[in-house]
């Protein structure tokens, strides 16, 4: 079997791969199974699923169960990766490449290696299985199959029918007992996927799943133990506030976590230095993580250039009523992806970190092509002249909003993202956006930080059959309450664009506006559009 390394004097927050309790701050895997029953599946001979979104764990949770399996005598496990077999669909080139995965991952864990004795690829996988299970003997063999969700059409089928063929002979030396299939999505949809679209039924080729389980985020809780490790071996402590803003940020998304915790100790912080953690430090860590595009995001934001994508994230941004929207298969693909969850009933993105990346990510082409500006948006004092900046986007809006529509995929969230863009090309570098936006919200809330200095921009759209006084009162209501919440007694503006079809055949003298209302704490400046 694999020799355990000794574990290190000092250990480090990873967020890239697989985390190793010798290496890596870590919190065991198996308490976040939601729906699984370890102690049963290989008593019991039983084959199940796991699935859960990219980077929580699911490799971490496989090898570190097929290492307690290892150290005992009750069974052998060997993990193995079927990855490399990712867009072949021809079952008579998978099943070599998936077979040779089985032998090579048996070999990197010290663990008998198979051989493959037949060239027939609709049985190869069931024929390798039973002369693993043969070698293993006298204890009963368990595979652990990882990255599933890559296997498609015919190779897919060919995979779990000859899985489902071994099953009801399945014994020590006959067919592993007890098998798990782990990807991001539930097998049924992988089903569905490989047979064009139709769903499942009682005959499919693998109605043997005992279990469906799924891997959860972390917890706030372990938020909190897992800095509480370095805390042990270094002494260095964190601010209270500080692990709040993690928490608030990431959800409890096990790479975030990771990500905001080692470039905060590792990166703002240098190597060695255990100064305590602090908010401003996280902060920073935050700002890193997003401008880098680190894979996990960028993997994320390269889901928008699906269409099916697009319509739900436009959805979200502008705040409209779908009441579709969490049955359509987008919200299911974003699900499966850790991109949107139901917050309180309502389809939202996950966390606050994917609100920005996304955001950015929508905005960025548009940022691009918007000239550094050579106005003074600066104050003597080095605040923020939100009214000059906001004025000068009415000015723009007017001369490039037409001409510019017409090129954007987000038609209906287009106010929203050139605004966002506008401000992010000022603000890049020296400020910090952090946006509100939810399905059935009917606005989007921006909260602004800039050398200090908090402003409030709410984003509202009028839209056919609406009156312009109603979403205007109900604008300064709402954005009142986020004031409220958020920063009490700075500056507040609720921006208003009409997308009535009237609306285009007013001139512009009429469309762009501008006044001050009164509002319970303040006053708000409403910007007309």
């Amino acid at each position: 079997m694999l020799t355990i390394p000794p574990k290190r004097a000092v250990r480090f927050f990873n967020n890239t791969g697989p985390c190793f309790p010798w290496d890596h701050y870590m919190l065991p895997p198996e308490d976040r199974l939601v729906g699984a029953q370890l102690h049963r599946y290989i008593k019991d001979r039983l084959y199940w699923v796991l699935h859960a979104p990219r980077q929580t764990g699911k490799t971490t949770f496989l090898q570190n169960w097929m290492r307690q399996i290892n150290s005992g005598d009750e069974a052998v496990a060997c993990y193995v990766s079927v990855e490399r077999c990712q867009g072949i669909p021809e079952a008579e080139r998978s099943m070599p490449d998936l077979c040779r995965a089985i032998q090579d991952n048996a070999s990197f864990f010290n663990i008998l290696v198979p051989d493959v004795k037949t060239t027939a690829p609709n049985s190869m996988l069931t024929d390798v299985l039973a002369n693993w299970s043969a070698l293993i003997a006298p204890k009963p063999l368990v595979i652990l199959f990882d990255e599933v969700d890559v296997l498609e059409g015919e190779s897919l089928i060919s995979f779990l029918r000859q899985l489902r063929g071994g099953f009801a002979g399945r014994d020590v030396g006959k067919f592993p007992v007890s098998v798990a299939l782990v990807g991001m999505r539930d097998l049924k949809d992988y089903i569905t996927k490989a047979k064009d679209g139709i769903a499942p039924n009682p005959g499919s080729p693998f109605n043997i799943k005992a279990d469906s389980v799924m891997l959860s985020n972390f917890s706030q809780p372990d938020v909190e133990n897992l800095f509480a490790q370095r805390t042990e071996e270094t002494g260095q402590a964190i601010n209270g506030d500080a692990l709040e803003y993690v928490w608030e940020q990431s959800g409890g998304q096990p790479w975030i976590v990771n990500s905001l915790f080692m470039r905060a100790v590792m990166r703002v912080l240098q190597e060695g230095d255990y100064s305590t953690v602090t908010l401003e430090h996280i902060e920073r860590a935050r700002e890193q993580m997003i401008l880098a595009r680190e894979t996990h995001l960028d993997t994320l934001a390269y889901r928008m250039e699906d269409p099916k994508i697009e319509k739900l994230m436009s959805t979200l941004i502008t705040g409209d009523v779908d009441l579709e929207l969490a049955k359509s298969e987008a919200f299911r693909i974003c699900g499966d992806l850790g991109l949107v969850t139901m917050k309180k009933g309502v389809p939202s993105i996950a966390n606050p970190i994917y609100k920005e990346v996304l955001a950015r990510q929508m905005t960025f082409g548009v940022q691009a092509m918007i000239p550094e500006p050579e106005w003074q948006w600066e104050k003597p004092d080095g605040s923020l002249d939100m009214d000059a900046l906001l004025r000068e986007f009415q000015i723009f809006w007017r001369e490039n909003s037409e001409m510019w529509e017409d090129k954007m995929s987000y038609t209906e969230a287009f106010p929203h993202l050139l605004l966002m863009a506008f401000l992010q090309r000022v603000l890049n570098g020296g400020g910090r956006i952090e946006r509100e936006y939810a399905a059935g919200r009917g606005r989007m809330d921006l909260f602004i930080e800039y050398n200090t200095n908090k402003y409030i921009i709410e984003i509202k759209l009028i839209y056919e059959k609406q009156s312009s006084d109603t979403v205007k009162s109900k604008g300064l209501e709402q954005t009142a309450k986020y004031r409220d919440t958020k920063a009490p007694d700075c500056p507040a503006y609720l921006v208003i664009f009409d997308r009535r079809s009237q609306a285009k055949e007013k001139p512009w003298d009429e469309k762009i506006y501008w006044h001050e209302e009164a509002v319970p704490g303040g006053k708000v400046t409403v910007v007309g559009c």
